[in-house]
C-alpha cells in the first residue's frame, strides 16, 4: 500500500510538472481561468482635495446633525467659490478617533503628500479655519 500511495505522488507530480510548465494548455485537472487583474479606473474632478467628515461623531454625542449640517456647509461654500468640482466632501462611517468634543474630518489632497491628518473640528466655531485649511491644501 505505501509503494502505491508513493507511485500515485509521482505520477501525480510529474502529471503537473508536465502541465506547468506548458502554459498554454490548460491544466485536466483544475478548471482554471486566467485572472483577469486589470481594473477599471476613471480619472477624477476632484484631484484638489477629498474631505471626509465623520458622520458619527456629532450622532454619538448628542445624537444631533452637526456632522451633517458641516458637510452641507462645506459644500456650499465650495460651490459658491466655484471648487466644487475640484474638492468632493463626503460623509463616511467612524474613523476610529472619536473626540469628545467636535468632529474627525480628514483632508486628503496631493499638496499634503500622502499625510492626511485627522482634525478635530468644532461644527460651529472652527467651520472657516476648517474651510481656509481645506483651500490651502488645494492639489
Amino acid at each position: 500500500m505505501k509503494k502505491l500511495i508513493q507511485r500515485l505522488n509521482a505520477l501525480l507530480k510529474r502529471i503537473l510538472k508536465k502541465y506547468s510548465s506548458n502554459s498554454q494548455q490548460p491544466s485536466p485537472l483544475i478548471n482554471v481561468r486566467p485572472l483577469d487583474t486589470s481594473i477599471p479606473t476613471v480619472a477624477v474632478q476632484w484631484e484638489s482635495g477629498l474631505v471626509l467628515v465623520c458622520s458619527q461623531c456629532a450622532n454619538e454625542q448628542s445624537g444631533s446633525t452637526a456632522s451633517a449640517n458641516l458637510e452641507n456647509w462645506l459644500k456650499s461654500c465650495l460651490k459658491f467659490e466655484g471648487l466644487w468640482g475640484e474638492f468632493r466632501v463626503v460623509s463616511t462611517s467612524c474613523l476610529g478617533v472619536c473626540p469628545r468634543m467636535g468632529i474627525t474630518v480628514v483632508v486628503v489632497s496631493n499638496a499634503t503628500g500622502g499625510k492626511s491628518p485627522c482634525l478635530i473640528v468644532n461644527p460651529r466655531s472652527d467651520r472657516e479655519l476648517l474651510y481656509s485649511y481645506i483651500k490651502h491644501h488645494k492639489g
